[in-house]
């Protein structure tokens, strides 16, 4: 049990809102001196592992692009042709993305999106785009509003969809806790139970996304 206790530090860490990679630090330094790896061993661990990741930070190595491409427009164009497409609201600008990222995520593509290369440069812009065209002076709560729902469809979609493919790396860390608890269970049937949860978070996640479209309608109906 006492394994266990790096949970409760990511579970009080982020309630307290300390610096979510210090939360993740503490939490692996408790568990493995909790699992008598001891102090320098559960460093030493913690370091071969970012040595053996290293290829993740290539993920960074796209970040200039992103700039280079925002410096030259991108946002702009993103706002522009939403605003010419008819029956475009915000509300339908993510719930298509929502889709497409539940849907991508559930084959195993969970790298097709993400905050900085597609949220921030692509997505918020053309939701505020679509908001825009009714409503051209857009407060800034109400476009803060918007950037937050496209955030949060890009986490939904991308959490529900990515366990109903077997091959993923949270299938697998449940597959392993249930295993340590006495429960075995094949990965197949992890991801057969993930698609009614996965259809219900894309309901009542775009149930949301159109009482946001509402919200806006009624603003704009106040304004008139």
């Amino acid at each position: 049990m006492l394994v266990l206790s790096g949970l409760l530090v990511v579970v009080l860490g982020f309630a307290l809102r300390v610096n979510p990679l210090l939360v993740v630090t503490v939490a692996g330094l408790v568990t493995g001196i909790a699992g008598g790896l001891g102090a320098l061993r559960t460093l030493g661990t913690l370091g071969h592992a970012f040595t053996e990741s290293r290829y993740v930070a290539i993920v960074w190595l796209v970040l200039p692009i992103i700039g280079l491409l925002e410096r030259a427009g991108l946002k702009e164009r993103a706002r522009d042709v939403v605003m010419r497409m008819q029956g475009a609201t915000a509300g339908r600008v993510l719930l298509a993305y929502l889709a497409l990222r539940q849907a991508t995520a559930a084959l195993g593509l969970v790298s097709l999106g993400g905050h900085p290369q597609m949220v921030r440069p692509l997505i918020a812009p053309m939701a505020e785009g679509a908001a825009e065209r009714d409503v051209p002076d857009l407060d800034l709560a109400t476009r803060q509003e918007i950037r937050a729902h496209a955030a949060a469809v890009d986490n939904v979609g991308v959490f529900f969809g990515e366990d109903i493919f077997i091959a993923i790396g949270s299938i697998l860390l449940i597959k392993g806790v249930m295993e340590q608890a006495g429960i075995r269970v094949l990965p197949t049937e992890l991801a057969v139970w993930a698609i009614p949860t996965a259809i219900a978070a894309f309901v009542i996640h775009g149930a949301r996304l159109l009482l946001l479209d509402r919200r806006l309608a009624a603003r704009r109906g106040r304004r008139t």
